[in-house]
């Protein structure tokens, strides 16, 4: 990668405009390799460079891959309608980026949400030829029956559906509660699926994508961290252990 100046290494990272940049460098806000930088037009080598603003600690990435443990409450989109975005769980400087969700989770879903300024990687995420699966808990109003599993198993009829979809696997894990995985990617599908099979789901969480599992990620609900190269290669993975 070639050499770059700093303000546009800064504005290539969401913190501002080219101006805006250069004001915090001027300014005295921004260090790097420890020390106070002074000339906006100093040539960088991006890869690998660590800097501070405002004596935040930054690395510069490329492209962002994050994955959220999204709360209830909040929308998947960059313009919401009737809940806050997921933008504002994130620093500011990840919307100015172009950070936006890969795929949605309804507003009261919580769970696995992947993030990202990749433009490649969410199309390449969010086709539905993929068939990667994806696992969720849903909790129910009636209690989980061997019927309900069959029915969903076997495949249930949903309106505006031209055949009838069916889960790629399900078991109980509680009384009314069950995992459910799927290898698609259809509106509100576990919730119409349910409701299809004669339940109704009070509440639900994606707890995997691929092989990457939110439990080994450890965040918390409404926290999120970087995603690394071995971390996206589990999303690649088609098979789930039981």
């Amino acid at each position: 990668m070639s050499k770059t100046t700093l303000d546009r290494i800064l504005q290539s990272q969401g913190f501002g405009t080219r101006k805006w940049c250069r004001s915090l460098i001027e300014g005295g806000d921004v260090r790097v390799s420890g020390f106070a930088a002074a000339d906006a037009d100093e040539k960088l080598e991006p890869e690998g460079l660590e800097f501070t603003v405002f004596g935040e600690v930054w690395q510069y990435r490329k492209h962002v891959y994050i994955a959220l443990n999204k709360p209830s409450g909040f929308e998947c989109s960059r313009k919401p309608s009737h809940h806050p975005s997921v933008l504002t769980l994130l620093p500011k400087q990840f919307a100015l980026r172009g950070m936006q969700p890969v795929g949605r989770l309804d507003h009261d879903t919580t769970g696995l949400l992947l993030m990202s300024d990749d433009g490649a990687f969410i199309h390449a995420q969010s086709s539905p030829r993929r068939h990667v699966p994806k696992v969720y808990i849903a909790s129910t109003q009636d209690p989980v029956t061997d019927a309900l599993m069959d029915a969903l198993l076997k495949g249930v009829q949903l309106h505006d559906e031209p055949a009838p979809l069916s889960v790629q696997g399900c078991r109980m894990t509680g009384r009314r509660e069950m995992e459910i995985t799927l290898n698609q990617g259809k509106y509100h599908q576990v919730k119409r699926m349910l409701a299809a099979a004669g339940n109704h789901c009070t509440a639900l969480s994606r707890t995997r994508i691929g092989g990457l599992e939110l439990d080994r990620l450890d965040i918390r609900e409404g926290e999120w961290r970087y995603l690394e190269e071995a971390e996206l290669a589990l999303l690649e993975h088609q098979e789930l252990e039981s």
